[in-house]
């Protein structure tokens, strides 16, 4: 969730009543990545730091001594295949640090691991090996947040084209977090949003959103009784419940599903699932892609969603 998300429900919640080396992979800190404020017509959009590229590479360093690979060429670059950061092991060899970062340029401008493509021209696909700027060598893997790409990690001069591709996937299997470190030059922050109480009441009244933008949602949810189970593919829900009693299911199957929208599948019923009992102060983050069922009420019940958008759908 972004810093500004996590504000917008601090508010909400209030009107109701790194950095360092990483010693080991697996225990390695999450990223840094820099948000981008929107203004009018451009798009919010998450930037991999500096800070952020060194921990990855520190990542992917720790686990290359794991596997006491020979030596290494780390090269981490953004979403555009820009390099960012580059470290060479002693004793590896010089070409590693321009193979390893066309590894990277390649898994961030087709996001996609650089496997992928040599496996489909060792199995005949030779005609992609003329693509320009392209280094279609296992090794370079995407870097993702929220499932969009942020940047990519190449990695050359291990002990086989395999521990290559497998130092990258470890470094880049490591959480990336959205941690505010400077903002984009010739990028404004966008508006404040202020609603009136009178509005916020009016709403609550009837149950309907409160603000709706590219990357997030506010809505003043109203049930008077229970509701059809849903799944949002590319929505995080985010409850804040202000009155009455709710049985809120989360996970399980959905029963009789059917598409009503895009990235939205409704049902009649869950089968299975984990049962929440919903009171007055409680807070529920229901991540994209679970099923969940408000499967009793007691009317009135009045809560705030924050609706955080990923992928293709937001911004």
């Amino acid at each position: 969730m972004n810093t500004r998300i996590h504000a917008l429900l601090l508010g909400a919640a209030l009107v109701g009543s790194a950095t360092g080396q990483v010693p080991t992979a697996a225990a390695a800190a999450a990223v840094a990545v820099t948000p981008v404020a929107p203004t009018a017509p451009l798009a919010a959009k998450q930037v991999l730091t500096l800070q952020g590229a060194k921990q990855v590479a520190a990542a992917a360093l720790a686990e290359a001594r794991r596997l006491q690979a020979p030596g290494a060429a780390i090269a981490v670059t953004d979403d555009g295949g820009n390099l960012l950061y580059l470290e060479r092991l002693d004793g590896t060899f010089a070409m590693a640090a321009t193979v390893s970062t066309g590894k990277a340029r390649t898994a961030a401008l087709f996001q996609k691991p650089t496997k992928v493509f040599e496996d489909l021209i060792n199995k005949g696909r030779t005609a992609m090996a003329a693509l320009p700027d392209f280094t279609p060598l296992q090794g370079g893997v995407p870097l993702l947040l929220d499932g969009r790409v942020v940047g990519a990690i190449g990695v050359s001069g291990a002990a086989s084209a395999q521990q290559d591709h497998d130092i990258a996937s470890a470094a880049a299997s490591l959480p990336l977090t959205a941690t505010q470190v400077s903002c984009c030059e010739g990028v404004a922050p966008g508006p404040v949003t202020h609603l009136p109480h009178a509005d916020v009441a009016a709403a609550f009244a009837v149950g309907r959103p409160l603000l709706e933008v590219a990357d997030y949602k506010i809505h003043a949810s109203r049930r008077e009784t229970a509701g059809l189970a849903e799944v949002h593919s590319d929505e995080t829900d985010v409850i804040y419940v202000l009155g009455g009693n709710a049985t809120l299911v989360t996970g399980g199957t959905v029963s009789e599903p059917r598409t009503v929208a895009d990235h939205e599948v409704r049902g009649t019923s869950i089968v299975g699932g984990d049962t929440h009992q919903l009171t007055p102060g409680d807070v529920v983050v229901v991540p994209q892609g679970v099923p969940h069922w408000f499967r009793q009420v007691e009317a009135p019940f009045t809560y705030y969603v924050v609706k955080v958008i990923h992928g293709s759908h937001g911004a």
